[in-house]
Order: structure tokens, then sequence, then C-alpha cells
């Protein structure tokens, strides 16, 4: 009897010794041998470049977006930060927040993110409480206070998420000191990832400490990102040669330099942000967040509002121009 019989590897004879037996099953296939693994086909160069002609990936785009909303180098800012007044949240004042303004920020800003525009906020926390106004109320002091503000800050970064969420926009909230359950904390290097991503990422509680506003925080978190402009989002058009609230006919202007904002003590940044802008060479817009489409063409670069920055020909302006957030 031939043991390299097939029947006797499959198996093998009752009456054989045990010692033949036991070398027959090691013998024997335990497991049925592995396929060769399948390669994909190759593609024709005439395939790929009707591939290519076909576009890319539609996934790759937000929104619904198509290859027409690829970076546009005709936009004069690629990174932006947007400043948002807890004030400006607030509306009416009916309400601490009102959802048309919050609905209104979030579509405009969707209209630019389409356009490869990347786009980060700083919301202030007034509308809900401002702490340089309660120091000193029932024994609070200014470092308290500002903590209080702070988490106000965190409430309305929540609540615009949820709303720019609710329309597509993916958003990411970061802290400036941890609250892991509700956001992440703030990561330099995560954030610029976030933007790179197509996702709008909004910073809230300030810088973390007391006794800064959050005009200096979008300041700090501007040149932190690298971003290139901050815009500042208020309840007016921008800066005027004297208080609009005084005088109805007052004139509006259209660019200043830092040093008119610094030396003449204009009341449009507190002199913290406005030096951090100087020094870093990052230009400031403020212009009227209440007028739709403000917000659009402030991001995308056209002219709205006051510009402040480094103007060689800017002409000769009022000693006492102000601004009211």
């Amino acid at each position: 009897m031939a043991v390299s019989s097939p029947s006797l590897l499959s198996s093998p004879h009752p009456s054989l010794p045990l010692l033949v037996r036991s070398k027959l099953r090691t013998m024997s296939p335990r497991f049925p041998p592995t396929p060769p693994p399948r390669l994909p086909p190759i593609r024709s160069s005439t395939s790929h470049a009707s591939s290519l002609q076909q576009g890319p990936n539609p996934t790759l785009f937000p929104f619904g977006a198509d290859n027409t909303s690829l970076p546009n180098t005709s936009h004069r800012w690629q990174r932006v930060l947007l400043k948002v007044s807890g004030e400006a949240l607030a509306g009416d004042h009916k309400e601490n927040i009102d959802p048309k303004i919050t609905m209104a920020i979030a579509r405009e800003v969707a209209s630019v993110t389409r356009l490869g525009i990347e786009v980060a906020i700083v919301v202030g926390g007034g509308n809900i409480f401002r702490g340089a106004s309660w120091a000193g109320c029932s024994g609070l002091d200014r470092s308290s206070a500002d903590y209080i503000g702070m988490l106000a800050t965190v409430m309305n970064a929540i609540f615009l998420q949820a709303t720019m969420e609710s329309i597509g926009i993916p958003t990411r909230v970061q802290t400036a000191f941890r609250m892991s359950e509700v956001a992440e904390p703030y990561i330099r290097r995560r954030a610029i990832r976030h933007l790179e991503k197509g996702r709008v990422v909004i910073f809230a509680a300030g810088t973390g400490n007391p006794f800064f506003t959050t005009d200096t925080a979008a300041a700090l978190r501007c040149a932190e990102i690298n971003a290139e402009v901050v815009l500042k989002a208020t309840n007016v058009d921008g800066v005027f040669e004297e208080d609009p609230k005084i005088n109805p006919n007052a004139r509006l202007l259209d660019t200043l330099s830092y040093n008119d904002v610094t030396s003449k003590d204009l009341s449009v940044m507190d002199m913290t942000a406005i030096t951090l802008c100087q020094e870093n060479n990052i230009p400031v817009v403020v212009f009227n967040l209440n007028k739709p489409g403000n917000i659009a063409k402030a991001i995308v670069g056209e002219s709205v509002g006051t510009f402040i920055g480094v103007n060689e020909n800017e002409p000769q302006r009022s000693e006492h121009a102000v601004v009211s957030d």
C-alpha cells in the first residue's frame, strides 16, 4: 500500500501503525492554499486623461461646491480672522443672542468658504457678561469677573457653531483653557490644520488671561495662525470723524493708519490689540455686521467700512475720529 495515496493522506487507514498515521496527518494540508492577490487593472493613458478632464472628486469640496470653488488668486486674502463682538450677536437686544444674526453670519461665511478662503472667528461675550463692567460689584474682583466673561464667549461660540453646522459648515470650537467636554483646547497646529481642511475654527475664552480683551485675543490668534487680516464686525459702518450718535452727518473714514489710532487714542480697538497688529503688520477692517453681504465682502477683500493699516497715500483726517462697538 502506497502511503502517498490521496485517500490515505486525507484519511489515514486505522490499521496502519500509530506512528505512520501521525506522520500522514502532519503531511496532509490543514488549510487550503491562499490564492494570489488580484492586482487592479492598469488604465490606459487615454482613460486617465479622461478622468482628469472630468474634474476632481466632488467629495473634496464641501457644501456641494464644484471645481469653480478652488482658491482664487484674485481674492485679496486667503486666510482671515473675523472678530464678532458680543453686542453684535445680540441684534435688537430682545435676547442675549439673536438667531437671525448668527444665521446671517453662518450663511455669509459659508459663501466664502466655498471659494477656498479659510475663516477663523473670535467671539466676544459682552451680550451676556462684560467683566470690566461688573468688577467691584458685590466684592467681585476684576480677575474673577474677566473669567466669567470668558465663559460667556464660550456660550456664544457653541451657539454659533451649532448654527453653522446646521447648514453644513464643518466647525470646531477651541477654548483658551480646557473644557474638553464641550470644545477642543486651543492648539495652534491643530487650528491651522482644521483651516487647511476647510473647517471654520471659532476661538473662545479670549486669551485665557484676565485683563485682556477679546480684541487682543483676535489680534493674537491672527498672528499665531498666520491670518492676513482682522475683520472687526460691529454695529456701525466703520470709523467716523465724529461720533455718529451725536452728529448723524459725520463722515465715514475709508482708511486710517496705525499711528492715527494710537496717537489720537481712537476707540477702534484697545491699545494692546492695535499695537499687536501694528507690530505684526496685520491690517484691520472695521465694518457693519448688520448690512447683508458685508461679511462676505470684507472676507474676500472688497472695499467695505474702514481699513486700518499702512497707507502711504493717506489723506488728512479729523483729530477726533471715533467708532462705536
